[in-house]
């Protein structure tokens, strides 16, 4: 007796102390016992629904059938609840109505049915749902608005190419452009599948845990999905950066302004803002003296830019990016050399081309328009770029400036 005692107390500590609701009800739909989770979801005191039909937990059409369907189901044993389980929605005291999940067993004691039903609140899961529908709404709207501008811009270089191709005289070279055309456009697709796949992937999911971090403790937890965001959101737009960068300049619409500057001192800037790419343990050396050239500042900067930041992605931690600089009477040589991934030889012919990509960088973020949006800025300063590269060694870019425009 004492252990049936004993194990009695435990039942109704577990059931006293549960987090979610547990209501029995007799074979009439009677209540006869409410734990105090269920008490305070639904706003009642025990003693005030105790001896009550459950219907008075339940808003229409769910109280008007419930006595029907306990019926039948004693008569029948067909269920559509007990034994299996839904989500329902219950009716507090004050008339307020939430969402929870229910769970109904039915249990045989002596000469009598029960039915015990587990209830568990839903409310913060719908609300955290409705807030992730709305963040996937707001997010839907930017990526259309993204999507927009990006069209603008390869409709731009689509027409830019149609232009080139109506001024080739001859039918061979025509069959040619055509050709580069559909390879370009099927280059475009593959990576823009991949490059916007990615970071969405990555604002959708972390815009979904954000919503489940809702108290003050999880705030770590949440700047970091929000850091994530921002990264992705940055890669996007450095995506639509280099499309507008190289409409701008097939358009004629990038001027060349000459002036005087310190190359010491241009490099020292570039390599101050690459710093923050560097993997473990990389580093650049520099080396050169107070050489002056007359050139444009803006687009010397944009080609050092690109080609050291090639050199440290494609390069891999512990290595070692430098960047030479020589003049002679004539003209200035940049030399940036790495110790990357180089550039299969049969692939070489390709490098300045829109869109391409070796094939031993797929996994590699990147779009394929750096190095061809280099080749046009070099052009713009009357100036040569070449490269020497061998796979799995390293690769380096020699550009060569006119010290005078």
């Amino acid at each position: 007796m004492s252990d049936i005692k004993d194990l009695a107390l435990r039942l109704q500590g577990i059931i006293e102390t549960a987090i979610d609701g547990i209501i029995t009800i007799d074979a009439q739909g009677i209540i006869e016992t409410v734990n105090p989770a269920a008490a305070l979801q639904f706003g009642y005191q025990p003693s005030e629904v105790i001896g009550h039909n459950i219907k008075i937990l339940m808003p229409q059409p769910y109280k008007k059938e419930h006595d029907g369907y306990l019926q039948r189901y004693l008569k029948t044993k067909q269920a559509r609840i007990i034994g299996i389980g839904r989500e329902v929605t219950g009716k507090k005291k004050n008339g307020a109505l939430f969402p929870f999940r229910l769970a109904v067993s039915e249990v045989i004691l002596n000469d009598r049915i029960i039915f015990t039903g587990i209830i568990h609140d839903l409310t913060e899961v719908k609300n955290a749902e409705q807030k992730l529908i709305q963040l996937n709404d707001e997010l839907e709207q930017k990526v259309e608005a993204r999507t927009v501008e990006l069209e603008n811009v390869v409709n731009r270089l689509l027409d830019t190419n149609k232009i080139i191709e109506q001024r080739e005289s001859e039918l061979k070279v025509a069959l040619n452009k055509e050709k580069e055309l559909n390879e370009l456009k099927s280059r475009f697709v593959s990576m823009a599948s991949h490059e916007f796949r990615t970071p969405l992937s990555t604002i959708l999911s972390s815009a979904s845990l954000i919503a489940r971090y809702t108290q003050e403790s999880h705030n770590e937890k949440r700047q970091k999905h929000v850091d994530r965001i921002k990264t992705s959101v940055a890669h996007l737009t450095g995506i639509l950066n280099d499309f507008l960068s190289l409409s701008k300049i097939e358009e004629g619409k990038v001027e060349v302004m000459p002036t005087e500057i310190n190359i010491n001192l241009v490099c020292e800037e570039v390599i101050d803002e690459v710093k923050g790419l560097l993997k473990k343990e990389q580093k650049i050396l520099h080396q050169a003296d107070k050489i002056h050239l007359f050139t444009d500042k803006r687009i010397l900067k944009n080609i050092l830019f690109n080609l050291i930041s090639n050199a440290i992605k494609y390069s891999p931690e512990n290595s070692t990016i430098s960047c030479s600089i020589l003049q002679t009477e004539n003209d200035t040589t940049f030399k940036i050399m790495d110790e990357g991934i180089g550039i299969p030889e049969s692939e070489q012919k390709h490098l300045f081309e829109r869109f391409f990509r070796a094939s031993n960088v797929e996994n590699i973020q990147g779009t394929g328009l750096g190095l061809s949006i280099v080749k046009r800025y070099v052009d713009l300063l009357k100036g040569m770029i070449s490269f020497e590269s061998t796979a799995n060694i390293g690769t380096t870019f020699i550009v060569r400036i006119p010290n005078f425009q």
